[in-house]
Formats: C-alpha cells, sequence, structure tokens
C-alpha cells in the first residue's frame, strides 16, 4: 500500500467511523491525521463570524473577480446565465409556484455565501480563490442584492452587521418533539370528531364576488358580460372613453415585438420591476419610463452621472432609450449600471415596445 493509501485510510477510519489512532495503528491503516490536516479541510464559517479569516475586500475589486471568475456561469450582475442559476433576484417569490431561491430572498446568512464561494467556487477550480478576493466577490454580491452601496468594503471586522433579508425565515426544526409524537400515535379509526353540521351557505350570506370587467389589451371586446355592467361603480371605473384611449394606445404596438420585449425583459429584471406591484430594487421601477426625464424615479437613488444626466435634460424617448440599451457607459459615462449593453438592434425595439406596454 503506498504511503498515500494509507494516509487516506487512516484519516477515513478517524475521521469518518470514528477510530481511535490506536486502533488506526493497530490494523495498520496508516496514521491519525495532524493537526495541520484536519486544519487544511476545516474552511466552515459559523452565522456568528467563527471560522472567518483575516481580510477584506470592497465591491469595486468584486466586480472586476466577478467578471473573471463568476459571470460566464452566473452572468454580469448575478442574474443567472444559461442554465446556471442567478445570485440575487427573486425577492416576494417563495410563496409562488415557483420559487426563486437567492441570496436575496432565501439564504438565511451572509456566512452561508462566503463558505460557500471558499469551499466550493468557482466551478472546477475550487479553492482557488485567496481569502482577500472571496471577500471582494461577497461584497460584489451583496452589493447586486441592493443590500450595501458601491463604495462598501467587506471584513472579518464588520462580516456580521450584514444581514441577510430572510434571516427571519428560519427556525429550528423541533418535529421531533413537537410532530412526532402528534403522528406515531395510534390512529383513530370511528368517531374521531364531532359531527359535521352545515350552518349556512355562501350564497344565501352573499358573500360570492362579483366577476370584474377584465378587459381585453387588443381590442374593444369587453369580457364579463352585462351583469357585470349592472353595477354604476364598474361604469364609472371603465368609461368608454377611457377603453377607447387605453385601446388606441396599446393598439399602436405590435403584439408579437412585446411579447419578444418581455421575454428579452429576463436579462433586466434581476435589478428592475415593471408592472403591477412594481418598486425600486438595485434599479429603479420602470413603468411610465418612456418619455420621462433621466433620474426621475421617486425614491431611488441615482447615481451622480445619472442626476447631472436628468438635470441637463436627458428624455427617454425611443432614440434615447436605444442607445443607452445599446452602450449604457457610452450614453452615460461612470454610471453605476455596468450592464454590458443589448446588441441587437430589434432586441432593443422590442424592449423599448415592452417599456411601451407599461405606461398608464
Amino acid at each position: 500500500m503506498s504511503r498515500l493509501a494509507k494516509f487516506i485510510s487512516g484519516t477515513a477510519l478517524v475521521t469518518i467511523i470514528g477510530a481511535t489512532p490506536v486502533l488506526a495503528d493497530a490494523l495498520g491503516l496508516g496514521r491519525a491525521a495532524l493537526p495541520e490536516e484536519i486544519a487544511a479541510w476545516d474552511v466552515a464559517v459559523m452565522p456568528d463570524g467563527r471560522g472567518l479569516p483575516v481580510g477584506s475586500g470592497d465591491v469595486y475589486d468584486g466586480e472586476d473577480l466577478w467578471i473573471d471568475h463568476c459571470a460566464a456561469c452566473h452572468g454580469d450582475f448575478a442574474e443567472g446565465a444559461g442554465a446556471w442559476p442567478p445570485i440575487v433576484g427573486g425577492t416576494g417569490t417563495l410563496t409562488a409556484v415557483r420559487p426563486l431561491k437567492t441570496v436575496e430572498s432565501y439564504w438565511p446568512y451572509l456566512s452561508t455565501v462566503w463558505d460557500y464561494v471558499h469551499r466550493s467556487m468557482p466551478f472546477g477550480a475550487a479553492q482557488t480563490l485567496e481569502v482577500d478576493e472571496v471577500y471582494a466577490i461577497v461584497a460584489y454580491i451583496i452589493y447586486s442584492a441592493g443590500l450595501v452601496d458601491d463604495d462598501f468594503e467587506l471584513s472579518h471586522e464588520n462580516f456580521t452587521e450584514i444581514r441577510l433579508p430572510n434571516e427571519g425565515g428560519f427556525y429550528v426544526d423541533n418535529r421531533a418533539e413537537i410532530e412526532f409524537p402528534v403522528f406515531t400515535q395510534e390512529p383513530c379509526m370511528s368517531d374521531c370528531g364531532d359531527p359535521v353540521t352545515i350552518v349556512a351557505r355562501a350564497k344565501d350570506l352573499n358573500v360570492t364576488p362579483d366577476f370584474p370587467v377584465i378587459r381585453n389589451l387588443y381590442s374593444e371586446d369587453l369580457i364579463g358580460g352585462a351583469a357585470a355592467q349592472d353595477d354604476p361603480a364598474d361604469e364609472a371605473a371603465v368609461t368608454p372613453d377611457a377603453v377607447e384611449e387605453e385601446t388606441v394606445h396599446l393598439a399602436a404596438l405590435d403584439p408579437e415585438l412585446v411579447a419578444a420585449g418581455e421575454s428579452a425583459w429576463r436579462q433586466c429584471r434581476t435589478c428592475h420591476s415593471i408592472g403591477e406591484g412594481a418598486r425600486n430594487g438595485t434599479g429603479p421601477k420602470l413603468n411610465d419610463i418612456v418619455n420621462s426625464g433621466a433620474a426621475q424615479v421617486d425614491g431611488f437613488r441615482y447615481s451622480p452621472a445619472f442626476v447631472e444626466a436628468g438635470e441637463n435634460g436627458l428624455v427617454w424617448d425611443d432614440a434615447t432609450l436605444d442607445a443607452f440599451l445599446e452602450n449604457p457607459a457610452g450614453l452615460i459615462p461612470r454610471n453605476r449600471m455596468s450592464f454590458r449593453g443589448v446588441r441587437g438592434a430589434d432586441e432593443r425595439a422590442a424592449l423599448i415596445a415592452y417599456l411601451k406596454s407599461h405606461m398608464n
């Protein structure tokens, strides 16, 4: 048996099945692992910071490292690429049919992020990153999630100050104490509960909701029938003038182009939201953005470059949107949106049509 085989066998006995060094020696299977050998494998980091090595890294260095080591699989902004998962985004999706579990929406502790990057990334070259490089990449991840500013530096000293949004969504697994006793009793086979009686029906209590008027986006048809028009409030809410105005606006848009824009929107939604319930995130919400002035979305903190562009009268008309989507840094130098741009003219036109479909 080679020395390496003896070492592996001895280590397996000591660390996996709990054999003592004496037993390993007695069986002639290698030797006990040395403390420094164990330490080399013990890279776990705990939520309270235990196990963190001394080091630091900032967002700017993290962005460069991310492009070099991570973006090919996870996208320039951690939005995911191809079959590889996104790292940020997904806020509010955990109760959806297809939840998006990311650092921003699901992971409970920053130590999980640091430990995973340090232990397992980059894919195919795990544990080749220096400690400071791991700090910088993690700093870029939490910046992409909107948790810190672009001048943030993460270190072992401020690490535990960063709280991930879903930390409170986890709790101690107490099923052994609470649930197991309930489900391990003898099953009840008869007379297991009080008899059920119907005391009222929804129809009798008048709690069945009326069907709302639903507008077809690309025609003047109103779906809902005469019963839906009986309510004066419905008639006031959907006046003929309002229907005609919205129909004219939407009819001017090519439905196929809007659909293509919705598909292309996937590369934008990590940072931006649009439509009903849209809110500011890493980037501003984009409802009613077409023909509005730059840096005008309420509640969003723009970079100085964007603020200056807005003060100089930049307006998001079709031509400006097309130029910005093609090369964000070319239209507004030094802005914080380091998106690589949309190279295809058809794809940019589709995205602009999709933005127009979300105008009030």
